[in-house]
């Protein structure tokens, strides 16, 4: 499990395409402190295994699933992403629960300037997944656990605060990229759980006369 709160930003050294995916290598620091062979590293908000980690650097496999549901497949060498290790049972839930599963992806719009290094940050995002976001809610953009302050026909708003747009990969995006996006898994459980119910007023009503 993941909270959504970068711990830093690493380079894409490289990306070797297979016939069956692709596997990258990617260059950073603070995420390999603890790493071993099989440890999960969320890229982009994307939960992947590392293989072969050195003190600067580690590749990690893309299924094709991956490449298909994500943004993953869009980087090349010098692409800049957003990277978190699992929450450890001692830490604390300072964003929200993130799985690393990508639901899809959403189309970034607009990066505009407020004034003092904030940011408005917005997004269309898929109409399949417009039904899981609610205004003032939770959201995952590429691995930044944001908060919802506007949600329309489709288009959200986050507001992005200083030490967000330093230390995420959100300073290298532009409109028209592709944001990675995980809903509230809360969300999807109550709709299903709500899903299999009946009203027990549909079930045991009679019909009026």
């Amino acid at each position: 499990m993941f909270t959504g709160i970068v711990e830093e930003t690493g380079t894409i050294e490289r990306i070797e395409s297979s016939p069956v995916g692709a596997r990258l290598r990617i260059s950073c620091r603070a995420v390999l402190a603890d790493a071993f062979p099989g440890s999960s590293i969320a890229v982009n908000g994307v939960c992947l295994t590392a293989l072969d980690p050195a003190a600067e650097a580690f590749s990690a496999d893309l299924a094709p699933e991956t490449l298909a549901r994500t943004n993953l497949g869009d980087l090349k060498p010098g692409s800049i992403v957003n990277l978190e290790r699992p929450l450890a049972p001692s830490g604390r839930l300072s964003g929200h629960i993130v799985q690393g599963h990508v639901d899809g992806t959403g189309e970034l719009l607009a990066i505009e300037p407020l004034g003092e290094d904030n940011w408005w940050l917005t997004v269309r995002i898929p109409e399949d997944l417009d039904r899981y976001l609610v205004y003032k809610g939770s959201i995952c953009l590429d691995g930044i656990s944001l908060t919802i302050a506007r949600i329309e026909d489709r288009v959200l708003t986050c507001t992005i605060i200083p030490h967000t747009i330093r230390h995420t990969n959100l300073r290298a995006r532009r409109p028209g990229d592709r944001i990675n996006i995980e809903c509230d898994i809360l969300a999807k459980h109550v709709e299903k759980l709500l899903s299999r119910l009946e009203a027990p007023w549909l079930s045991n009503s009679q019909p009026r006369t």
